[in-house]
């Protein structure tokens, strides 16, 4: 028996347990298969779970990888759930941004859940970091059953029928991804997409998308916004006193946010955002951890930059800032 089997028994869910926006479409499934369990409706705090469908090429670009992950980094604090395929490329990427984020995460493969025909098997162990952390793999396929031409797009479906938007990181014409983006379409959900070079065919579907009315995302806060969320602002950082909308003032979803954060940092990263109460020089914010942290400039200096690429922090007019 594997550890898929053991950890996390496969269980048969019916329409009246579907997420929501399944119930809604005009084709769901009879059944679906699932391991894990699904986001509750609303998080402790009382957010509703949104779920974004992030789909993309297979044979990706350094440009479509770098794209994914600082988009769903930058999500990073916020109820979104991801959803996507499982497969190579861009989907695996999405995944593990997810994990990497703190946020959870579920995979529809175009195959069955059994570990023996779990496809692509190049992602089998992608699948048991999705379920520890929380999140489910789900399938209409039978448990045994293999993927084929035929599965994937009844899993497009499926992906585009339960998430509240659809965002799409390089394409070529005439390609699966697009077809979840159809299926986004037919079933009113918002399409997103990432711009990309003129020179690159994986932009044609991106830009074919953007003809058609898809929303062109660049930054984390697009995305936020298109998902009915109140990015951070300037407001915020003044500490004025803005409604979100959901009977919480700006500065309690602040809180609540960087709370969150915390819990998701490492104990050198926690300490660099309690030293930030306030933005800081460079040289001052380094001098101040140099004691708190007890390390030489270098490894501080390095430890600025990978939370710079993780998007906790930004340097902007000579300052570091608590993102």
């Amino acid at each position: 028996m594997s550890n898929l089997d053991k950890k996390y028994p496969l269980a048969t869910m019916l329409p009246a347990d579907f997420p929501l926006l399944l119930k809604e479409i005009n084709d769901p499934p009879k059944k679906l298969y699932i391991r894990g369990t699904l986001p509750p409706l609303k998080d402790a705090e009382g957010f509703e779970t949104k779920f974004l469908c992030v789909v993309g090429s297979r044979a990706f670009t350094s440009y479509g990888e770098g794209a994914c992950r600082k988009l769903i980094l930058g999500l990073r604090g916020y109820n979104i759930c991801i959803v996507s395929g499982l497969a190579l490329g861009i989907d695996g990427i999405a995944h593990r941004a997810a994990l990497e984020a703190g946020l959870l995460t579920i995979a529809i493969p175009g195959s069955g859940l059994d570990p023996r025909v779990l496809y692509p098997r190049a992602n089998v162990h992608l699948a048991e970091k999705i379920l520890e952390g929380g999140g489910a793999i789900i399938s209409e396929e039978e448990p045994m059953s293999h993927a084929t031409p035929y599965s994937f797009p009844k899993r497009n479906r499926i992906m585009a029928g339960m998430s509240h938007a659809v965002l799409v990181i390089e394409a070529i014409l005439k390609s699966g991804t697009l077809i979840t983006s159809k299926y986004a379409t037919d079933y009113n959900r918002d399409v997103f997409t990432v711009p990309g070079s003129i020179f690159s065919r994986k932009s044609d579907g991106p830009h074919m998308l953007i003809r058609l009315g898809a929303t062109p995302v660049r930054t984390s806060e697009d995305i936020l916004e298109g998902l009915g969320f109140e990015p951070k602002n300037e407001d915020e950082e003044d500490g004025k006193n803005n409604s979100d909308g959901g009977g919480r003032n700006s500065a309690d979803r602040k809180e609540i946010l960087r709370q969150k954060t915390l819990a998701l940092c490492t104990s050198d990263e926690r300490a660099v955002i309690e030293t930030l109460t306030e933005p800081m020089t460079r040289d001052a914010l380094i001098r101040e951890l140099e004691i708190r942290l007890d390390k030489p400039i270098s490894e501080i200096n390095a430890l600025l930059v990978m939370m710079e690429i993780k998007e906790l922090v930004v340097e902007k007019m000579g300052e570091i800032w608590v993102i």
